[in-house]
């Protein structure tokens, strides 16, 4: 069945509608960002304040940090909840709770980590840089919680964060990394650095592969607009890294990419 055209009496309406339309969406977008500068961000500043502060005080009783997993799990609730965010999950039977592994996960948003504390149903410590350790009752419950500093521009502390994560590591806690060293600007996912494949080789444990989509939608990097939405977590399966030496880095740095890749969907411009 052929197409109809607009006549022309037509076109002039098609145009007030589609402007109508334009600026509905722009209304709704002021909107959206007015509820996130003036309501969402305060209450996660609150949540924040408030988690990190019993994270802190439970830390003086709980040297295995339970407790503080606890509170930042519960952190992650209500940010995710407070902000509209739903979680789908998939993939969970390839992670084994009880043995220690690093997880590889691309980086988009500052979302990323309070769906990861979420939806990850063991304890576990991230592979974080330096400067968030900074931050007042973050940056405390970061310390007092175990989790590694990573200092990219002095290789002297680079060598002993990678010591401390190996020593995490063999304790028995898994260990999450975002291989790409920051958060992507552009949606694209960036080249993997080696050091978390170093750390997996010398460790001896299996790289788990993690998919995020969506949290750039809900959260720009370098912005406080908060938006409602559905992210997704695809857990694949690991890797081992049996066997392998220091020049395999590369080639298993790549293997992960590639299966990150392999269920990312690059976010709307």
């Amino acid at each position: 069945m052929a197409r109809r055209s607009l006549s022309p009496d037509m076109e002039p309406f098609s145009a007030i509608s589609a402007s109508k339309r334009q600026t509905a969406t722009g209304v709704k977008d002021f909107l959206s960002y007015l509820r996130s500068l003036l309501l969402t961000n305060n209450l996660i500043y609150l949540y924040t304040a408030f988690m990190g502060t019993l994270s802190l005080a439970g830390s003086l009783f709980d040297s295995r940090g339970r407790w503080q997993h606890a509170c930042a799990r519960f952190w992650s609730r209500l940010i995710l909840k407070t902000s509209g965010v739903q979680v789908r999950v998939e993939g969970l039977e390839h992670v084994d709770p009880h043995a220690p592994a690093i997880f590889c996960v691309n980086h988009q948003s500052s979302m990323d980590i309070p769906v990861l504390l979420v939806s990850l149903p063991f304890q576990f410590r991230f592979l974080a840089k330096r400067s968030l350790f900074r931050y007042p009752f973050l940056g405390w419950h970061l310390r007092r919680s175990g989790h590694v500093a990573v200092y990219r521009d002095r290789p002297g502390e680079a060598r002993k964060s990678l010591e401390e994560a190996v020593r995490k590591i063999r304790e028995g806690y898994p260990v999450v990394v975002f291989p790409e060293g920051g958060r992507s600007r552009t949606g694209e996912i960036l080249p993997f650095k080696a050091g978390a494949f170093h750390l997996a080789v010398r460790s001896g444990v299996r790289v788990v592969p993690i998919t995020l989509n969506g949290t750039m939608a809900v959260l720009k990097p370098d912005t406080v607009h908060i938006r409602p939405g559905r992210v997704e977590m695809v857990v694949h399966a690991a890797v081992p890294t049996a066997g392998l030496a220091s020049e395999d880095v590369r080639e298993l740095a790549a293997r992960v990419r590639n299966q990150v890749l392999s269920r990312f969907r690059q976010p709307a411009r």
